[in-house]
């Protein structure tokens, strides 16, 4: 079937299919390109954990986009795949190979579908609140006993091992280095990537979003909704899996953290900021968080209230995700609109920079002051923002919250213009559809 262009007008589904292709080749020629021009070892490892995270959310995404499934548990089949992905690990020893290593995270695959198959009978009766909490409560029973049963889990110490086992190669790889792993990492989120997406477009798939916006309406045709729920559950674990297994071989450590609710909070995050409603928003919330967290949080010790407010506006101003924004400004150049609005968002960006400046000076400066430093040091200087300021001076604090006054005023004056400029091109492109 052809798709339909926003004029209307039919398109023939070839030329999806080749924009496709064409998109999934340029984003597989770009992660590999990356570390050609990020060659320092933390953007290595930065570059591993995107890719780590791309995986685990869009897994969470199968559950919460795709069948309407709130769970507030995820991290069990994440963290379930990690630790028998390393007991895997270190049973093959040195009698394994390369190659062995490199299929390991299929083996945390099924484990998080085992999983699945345990916990989601039980969980996937019911969904909506019931199904939000049920999860929660095993997610809690499962991190408690990763304390528990120190024999499995390795206590507060975790699991560890060894990814280079042997002497061999395989095609010249031993796992060793990081961009060795970084590439591992690269196939394995891309084959999982393609895989996800093509159950989109599968019965089941198409079945899961039907149980999502209306239960009533896909068991009255004769479909069991909970089997969809289940099933959809077991596939989620199988991927959330696979990405607990490469952080397994990532880190070559496995800790009960892999386990807590924070995991599963931080996946939650991800797939929301990101868009639930498209297949690509988790992939950015993924990228976007991971930096937030590794970037923004080796920078300063508030960034998880940086991270909270980001979220609170994210909630406010964009509940459909950053992908939908992309989707709205995609809709406007289709239309010829965009070139109207580029003028104004340039207008917006200096202000809303000058209004971030100020509150993030405030919160540095509040966070050092709360934490006790330069405070009674008489002329000591406290290192903030890379500066050399004194806390017991009005000079900084005037300064930041001037920078906030100002950047509010201007944020509020050019912003009204934008919004105004905003309707109008909004009540256009209505117009031309109607």
């Amino acid at each position: 079937m052809g798709g339909m262009s926003m004029n209307g007008s039919h398109i023939p589904e070839a030329v999806f299919r080749r924009g496709r292709l064409l998109l999934w080749g340029s984003g597989l020629a770009l992660a590999i390109a990356l570390p050609l021009v990020f060659k320092s070892g933390f953007m290595l490892s930065l570059l591993c954990q995107m890719g780590i995270m791309v995986v685990f959310a869009l897994s969470y995404n199968m559950l919460l986009g795709q069948t309407g499934l709130l769970s507030f548990g995820h991290a069990v089949y994440y963290g379930l795949g990690a630790f028998i992905t390393m007991h895997a690990l270190n049973l093959i020893g040195k009698n394994g190979s390369p190659l062995v290593v490199a299929l390991l995270p299929l083996i945390g695959g099924l484990a998080g579908m085992l999983a699945g198959v345990v916990l989601g009978y039980v969980t996937t009766k019911k969904a909506g609140t019931t199904f939000a909490m049920i999860s929660l409560g095993i997610g809690e029973l499962v991190a408690a006993c990763a304390l528990m049963f120190p024999g499995f889990f390795g206590g507060e110490g975790g699991v560890s091992g060894n990814r280079v086992i042997a002497k061999e190669t395989f095609l010249g790889f031993t796992w060793g280095p990081q961009v060795e792993m970084y590439g591992l990492i690269v196939v394995w989120a891309f084959l999982a990537t393609v895989a996800m997406f093509a159950l989109t477009q599968t019965p089941l798939g198409r079945m899961a979003n039907a149980v999502r916006d209306n239960p009533e309406r896909a068991e009255f045709v004769g479909y069991d909704t909970q089997r969809v729920r289940y099933l959809m559950l077991i596939l989620s674990g199988l991927f959330a899996g696979i990405a607990g297994g490469l952080t397994a071989l990532n880190y070559e450590i496995v800790t009960a953290e892999t386990l807590n609710a924070h995991t599963s909070g931080v996946v939650l995050l991800m797939t929301f900021v990101g868009g639930i409603g498209f297949f690509y928003g988790p992939i950015i919330g993924a990228i976007l968080i991971t930096v937030m967290q590794i970037v923004i949080g080796g920078m300063t010790h508030a960034w998880l209230l940086y991270f909270g407010l980001f979220f609170l506006f994210m909630v406010l101003m964009a509940p459909g995700g950053i992908a939908s924004l992309i989707a709205v400004q995609h809709k406007l150049w289709q239309a010829g609109l965009l070139g109207r609005m580029l003028p104004h968002y340039f207008a917006t960006t200096l202000p809303v920079l000058v209004l971030l400046a100020g509150l993030v000076g405030l919160v540095e400066l509040s966070y050092a002051l709360l934490a006790g430093e330069g405070v009674g040091a008489g002329d000591t200087a406290t290192r903030v923002m890379g500066m050399q300021l004194q806390l017991n001076s009005p000079e900084p604090w005037l300064a930041a919250l001037a920078t906030a006054a100002l950047g509010l005023l201007l944020t509020r004056w050019i912003g009204g213009r934008t919004r105004t400029a905003w309707n109008a091109t909004l009540a256009t492109l209505h117009g031309d559809r109607a």
